[in-house]
Protein backbone atom coordinates (compact mmCIF):
# COMPACT_ATOMS: atom_id res chain seq x y z
CA UNK A 1 0.00 0.00 0.00
CA UNK A 2 1.19 3.49 -0.89
CA UNK A 3 -0.22 6.46 1.02
CA UNK A 4 0.54 10.07 0.15
CA UNK A 5 -0.83 13.13 1.92
CA UNK A 6 0.97 16.42 1.30
CA UNK A 7 0.46 20.17 1.31
CA UNK A 8 2.68 22.74 -0.35
CA UNK A 9 2.16 26.46 -0.84
CA UNK A 10 2.92 27.53 -4.40
CA UNK A 11 3.86 30.91 -5.81
CA UNK A 12 2.62 31.17 -9.39
CA UNK A 13 1.95 33.93 -11.85
CA UNK A 14 -1.67 33.69 -10.67
CA UNK A 15 -0.66 34.38 -7.07
CA UNK A 16 -0.33 32.23 -3.97
CA UNK A 17 -2.01 28.85 -4.20
CA UNK A 18 -2.05 25.58 -2.31
CA UNK A 19 -1.17 22.15 -3.63
CA UNK A 20 -3.05 19.65 -1.48
CA UNK A 21 -3.13 15.94 -2.37
CA UNK A 22 -4.38 12.85 -0.53
CA UNK A 23 -3.76 9.59 -2.40
CA UNK A 24 -3.92 5.92 -1.52
CA UNK A 25 -3.02 3.18 -3.99
CA UNK A 26 -2.29 -0.53 -3.96
CA UNK A 27 1.32 -1.60 -4.52
CA UNK A 28 1.83 -2.64 -8.13
CA UNK A 29 -1.08 -0.54 -9.38
CA UNK A 30 -1.19 2.48 -11.69
CA UNK A 31 -2.72 5.86 -10.89
CA UNK A 32 -3.40 8.47 -13.56
CA UNK A 33 -3.61 11.99 -12.20
CA UNK A 34 -5.09 14.81 -14.25
CA UNK A 35 -3.72 18.19 -13.24
CA UNK A 36 -4.51 21.54 -14.90
CA UNK A 37 -1.51 23.32 -16.37
CA UNK A 38 0.27 25.28 -13.65
CA UNK A 39 -1.37 23.40 -10.78
CA UNK A 40 1.86 21.97 -9.39
CA UNK A 41 2.07 18.55 -11.06
CA UNK A 42 5.86 18.52 -11.30
CA UNK A 43 6.14 19.84 -7.74
CA UNK A 44 3.90 16.98 -6.57
CA UNK A 45 6.13 14.34 -8.19
CA UNK A 46 9.33 15.96 -6.92
CA UNK A 47 7.95 15.92 -3.37
CA UNK A 48 7.27 12.17 -3.68
CA UNK A 49 10.78 11.59 -5.03
CA UNK A 50 12.32 13.61 -2.20
CA UNK A 51 13.71 16.30 -4.47
CA UNK A 52 11.85 19.13 -2.71
CA UNK A 53 10.10 19.21 0.69
CA UNK A 54 6.39 19.85 1.28
CA UNK A 55 5.17 22.25 3.93
CA UNK A 56 3.49 19.34 5.68
CA UNK A 57 2.58 15.75 4.98
CA UNK A 58 3.31 12.06 5.13
CA UNK A 59 4.37 9.49 2.52
CA UNK A 60 4.59 5.76 3.23
CA UNK A 61 5.40 2.99 0.77
CA UNK A 62 4.91 -0.67 1.70
CA UNK A 63 5.01 0.12 5.43
CA UNK A 64 8.18 2.21 5.10
CA UNK A 65 7.75 5.87 6.02
CA UNK A 66 9.50 8.03 3.45
CA UNK A 67 8.29 11.34 4.82
CA UNK A 68 6.56 12.49 7.98
CA UNK A 69 6.94 16.18 8.67
CA UNK A 70 5.44 15.82 12.16
CA UNK A 71 8.16 13.31 13.11
CA UNK A 72 10.87 15.00 11.03
CA UNK A 73 11.37 11.89 8.89
CA UNK A 74 12.57 12.65 5.36
CA UNK A 75 14.36 9.86 3.48
CA UNK A 76 16.85 10.92 0.81
CA UNK A 77 15.99 10.45 -2.88
CA UNK A 78 18.53 7.61 -3.02
CA UNK A 79 16.76 5.71 -0.24
CA UNK A 80 13.32 6.31 -1.75
CA UNK A 81 14.51 4.78 -5.02
CA UNK A 82 11.94 6.37 -7.32
CA UNK A 83 12.19 6.03 -11.07
CA UNK A 84 11.49 9.46 -12.60
CA UNK A 85 10.51 10.02 -16.24
CA UNK A 86 10.76 13.75 -16.88
CA UNK A 87 8.64 15.62 -19.37
CA UNK A 88 11.73 16.65 -21.37
CA UNK A 89 13.36 13.17 -21.01
CA UNK A 90 16.38 14.64 -19.13
CA UNK A 91 18.86 12.40 -20.96
CA UNK A 92 22.59 13.07 -20.72
CA UNK A 93 23.54 14.60 -24.11
CA UNK A 94 27.08 13.20 -24.15
CA UNK A 95 26.17 9.63 -23.16
CA UNK A 96 25.08 6.99 -25.65
CA UNK A 97 22.16 4.64 -25.03
CA UNK A 98 24.31 1.98 -23.36
CA UNK A 99 25.98 4.52 -21.07
CA UNK A 100 22.64 6.06 -20.05
CA UNK A 101 21.49 2.67 -18.73
CA UNK A 102 24.88 1.84 -17.17
CA UNK A 103 24.62 5.10 -15.24
CA UNK A 104 21.51 3.66 -13.60
CA UNK A 105 22.63 0.05 -13.04
CA UNK A 106 25.62 -2.29 -13.27
CA UNK A 107 23.36 -5.25 -14.04
CA UNK A 108 24.26 -6.05 -17.64
CA UNK A 109 21.61 -8.76 -17.98
CA UNK A 110 18.95 -6.25 -16.94
CA UNK A 111 20.32 -3.71 -19.41
CA UNK A 112 20.11 -6.23 -22.24
CA UNK A 113 16.56 -7.14 -21.24
CA UNK A 114 15.52 -3.49 -21.21
CA UNK A 115 17.22 -2.76 -24.54
CA UNK A 116 15.39 -5.68 -26.12
CA UNK A 117 12.06 -4.61 -24.70
CA UNK A 118 12.52 -1.02 -25.87
CA UNK A 119 13.82 -2.19 -29.27
CA UNK A 120 16.93 -0.06 -28.80
CA UNK A 121 19.55 -2.78 -29.31
CA UNK A 122 20.61 -1.40 -32.73
CA UNK A 123 21.12 2.05 -31.21
CA UNK A 124 23.32 1.37 -28.18
CA UNK A 125 26.09 3.65 -29.49
CA UNK A 126 23.72 6.48 -30.40
CA UNK A 127 23.54 9.66 -28.34
CA UNK A 128 20.16 11.35 -27.68
CA UNK A 129 20.53 13.80 -30.57
CA UNK A 130 20.77 10.83 -32.93
CA UNK A 131 17.51 9.27 -31.69
CA UNK A 132 13.92 10.02 -32.65
CA UNK A 133 11.51 11.46 -30.08
CA UNK A 134 9.96 8.04 -29.57
CA UNK A 135 13.35 6.41 -29.06
CA UNK A 136 14.36 9.10 -26.56
CA UNK A 137 11.14 8.53 -24.63
CA UNK A 138 11.71 4.76 -24.60
CA UNK A 139 15.23 5.32 -23.31
CA UNK A 140 13.97 7.69 -20.61
CA UNK A 141 11.49 5.05 -19.42
CA UNK A 142 14.06 2.23 -19.57
CA UNK A 143 16.58 4.27 -17.58
CA UNK A 144 13.96 4.93 -14.89
CA UNK A 145 13.20 1.21 -14.73
CA UNK A 146 16.88 0.21 -14.61
CA UNK A 147 17.12 1.15 -10.93
CA UNK A 148 14.31 -1.33 -10.16
CA UNK A 149 12.22 1.46 -8.62
CA UNK A 150 9.85 1.04 -5.73
CA UNK A 151 7.70 3.67 -7.42
CA UNK A 152 7.74 4.93 -11.02
CA UNK A 153 6.86 8.62 -11.48
CA UNK A 154 6.03 9.97 -14.93
CA UNK A 155 5.61 13.68 -15.68
CA UNK A 156 3.69 14.33 -18.94
CA UNK A 157 5.61 11.42 -20.49
CA UNK A 158 3.90 11.49 -23.89
CA UNK A 159 3.22 15.17 -24.49
CA UNK A 160 6.03 15.67 -27.03
CA UNK A 161 5.15 12.65 -29.16
CA UNK A 162 2.98 12.31 -32.24
CA UNK A 163 -0.17 10.19 -32.01
CA UNK A 164 1.28 7.05 -33.64
CA UNK A 165 4.43 7.04 -31.50
CA UNK A 166 2.45 7.86 -28.37
CA UNK A 167 0.03 4.98 -28.96
CA UNK A 168 2.87 2.51 -29.55
CA UNK A 169 4.75 3.52 -26.39
CA UNK A 170 1.61 3.41 -24.22
CA UNK A 171 0.93 -0.14 -25.47
CA UNK A 172 4.53 -1.12 -24.65
CA UNK A 173 4.29 0.52 -21.23
CA UNK A 174 1.18 -1.51 -20.37
CA UNK A 175 3.07 -4.74 -21.06
CA UNK A 176 6.11 -3.65 -19.08
CA UNK A 177 4.18 -2.52 -16.00
CA UNK A 178 2.04 -5.66 -16.00
CA UNK A 179 5.08 -7.90 -16.30
CA UNK A 180 6.95 -6.27 -13.41
CA UNK A 181 4.02 -5.15 -11.19
CA UNK A 182 5.54 -1.70 -10.86
CA UNK A 183 3.69 0.92 -8.79
CA UNK A 184 3.26 3.88 -11.13
CA UNK A 185 1.97 7.44 -10.94
CA UNK A 186 1.47 9.35 -14.19
CA UNK A 187 0.49 13.02 -14.17
CA UNK A 188 -0.86 14.80 -17.21
CA UNK A 189 -2.99 17.79 -18.18
CA UNK A 190 -4.42 15.73 -21.06
CA UNK A 191 -6.17 12.67 -19.53
CA UNK A 192 -7.54 11.58 -22.91
CA UNK A 193 -4.09 10.38 -23.99
CA UNK A 194 -4.04 7.87 -21.10
CA UNK A 195 -7.51 6.39 -21.70
CA UNK A 196 -6.10 3.06 -22.94
CA UNK A 197 -4.00 2.62 -19.79
CA UNK A 198 -5.93 0.73 -17.10
CA UNK A 199 -5.71 2.27 -13.65
CA UNK A 200 -7.22 4.52 -11.02
CA UNK A 201 -8.04 8.05 -12.21
CA UNK A 202 -7.71 11.10 -9.96
CA UNK A 203 -8.22 14.77 -10.72
CA UNK A 204 -6.34 17.47 -8.82
CA UNK A 205 -8.23 20.73 -9.20
CA UNK A 206 -7.00 24.28 -9.21
CA UNK A 207 -5.19 25.18 -5.99
CA UNK A 208 -7.01 27.02 -3.28
CA UNK A 209 -5.98 30.59 -2.72
CA UNK A 210 -4.20 31.25 0.53
CA UNK A 211 -3.79 34.39 2.51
Amino acid sequence: MIQIQIEKKLHTYQGKNLLKVALEMESGSLVKISVPSGAGKTTFLKIIAGLIPPDSGKISVDDTVWLDTSSKINLSPQKRKCGFVFQDYALFPNMNVQQQLEYATNDQSLIQELLAFGRLEPFVKHKPAQLSGGQQQRLSILRALAIKPKLLLMDEPFSALDFKTKTAIIDELKLLLDKNSISTIIVTHNPQELESLPGQEIVIGEEEETA
